[in-house]
């Protein structure tokens, strides 16, 4: 029974990807992550000079789950209430009316937002967390499901406010996009410049709702579940994972909020995997997507030309993954790297 309704729950899921596909060339990792990210109830951060599809794939997802969907350009001059709304005066009724702002929406695209201001992040990352604002001492939801994707450009240097680093940490995953192949440049002319694809919906947001409960039932190890913890205490303290070097380059690692969105996001990956448990590749996969962000380097390491993403293959490559143990429902497996 358990088998029957992973199977049918994966092919939904699948066809949810198949239509992303149908519109989005190439960018399998940022479509598969935005899904994930989806079901963990989690946010992303798409990061990635103009052009490569960001806008059209959040748009899309909320196409082919039947969610409301809005999209916020921000700039310099934005306000707080702007985004979450405020109170006007009618003259007709000489009371104050509640005007909602446009993130009373199931699926909110924030663009750039590293160029508003540090109250109007604040005020969008507040929503994220609580999932409801207060507005003249009433408070509101936000409709569920609510799931924002913010977009920043990272050769922009001019009038932008940089994400502080609590603030990054609030996104469940940082997602990186590169430029087409010659290849899919070609598939992107095709599609684009002709008849351009139009995705059909494939669930409704109930649908939506039992595949995120669904992904809470799948079955993780507590071995699994030490992985993930290895990982972020490694950023900590990597001496303690055989990595004394890399001390001098780490000023901060890697919250709590990285463990649970690593365990969350393994659910979801196994869930849109087929399976019904996570593994430890699972946990492996979603890593640098987890921790990129949240992983705070030295002025030492900057001036030596070194990056997060030495750090987090340097990190990947050397902390093992435990074996799961065969006593429990998960096969017995190991990690790519644990020879």
């Amino acid at each position: 029974m358990v088998q029957d309704q992973t199977a049918a729950t994966a092919a939904t899921v699948e066809k949810v990807f198949f239509e992303l596909r149908k519109v989005i060339v190439g960018q399998p990792r940022m479509l598969e992550r935005l899904i994930v990210g989806l079901l963990s109830r989690g946010h992303c951060l798409l990061e990635s000079v103009p052009g490569l599809a960001k806008t059209l794939a959040a748009e899309t997802l909320a196409k082919v789950t039947g969610g409301t969907f809005a999209r916020i350009q921000f700039t310099p001059d934005l306000l707080p209430s702007d985004i979450v709304g405020t109170r006007v005066y009618r003259v007709s009724s000489e009371k104050f009316d509640v005007e909602l702002g446009p993130i009373f929406v199931n699926f909110l695209l924030t663009d750039e937002i590293n160029r508003a201001p540090a109250k109007v992040q604040s005020a969008l990352l507040e929503v994220m967390a609580e999932q409801q604002v207060t507005i003249g001492g009433i408070t509101h939801k936000v409709p569920k499901p609510f799931f924002v994707v913010a977009t920043q450009n990272p050769i922009e240097s001019e009038g932008v406010y940089q994400l502080p680093d609590a603030q990054r940490d609030r996104f469940m995953m940082k997602i990186l996009l590169t430029h087409p192949t010659p290849d899919e440049e070609m598939v992107i002319l095709d599609r684009m410049t002709v008849n351009p694809p139009v995705p059909e919906q494939i669930i409704d947001l109930a649908g939506l709702q039992a595949l995120q409960a669904t992904a809470d039932t799948v079955f993780i190890d507590r071995s699994v579940q030490q992985y993930a913890v290895d990982l972020v205490q490694a950023t900590r303290n990597p001496e303690r994972a055989g990595l004394a070097d890399l001390s001098p380059m780490i000023a901060l690692g890697a919250s709590p909020r990285a463990s649970i969105a690593l365990v969350r996001g393994a659910k979801s990956l196994a869930l849109l995997r087929g399976r019904s448990y996570a593994t430890p590749q699972d946990i492996f996969d979603l890593a640098p997507e987890v921790l990129r962000h949240r992983m705070v380097l030295t002025y030492d390491a900057l001036a030596r030309d070194i990056t997060v993403e030495h750090i987090l293959h340097r990190l990947l490559s050397t902390v093992p993954a435990t074996r799961v143990s065969p006593r429990t429902p998960a096969p017995s497996v190991r990690s790519v790297f644990e020879s």
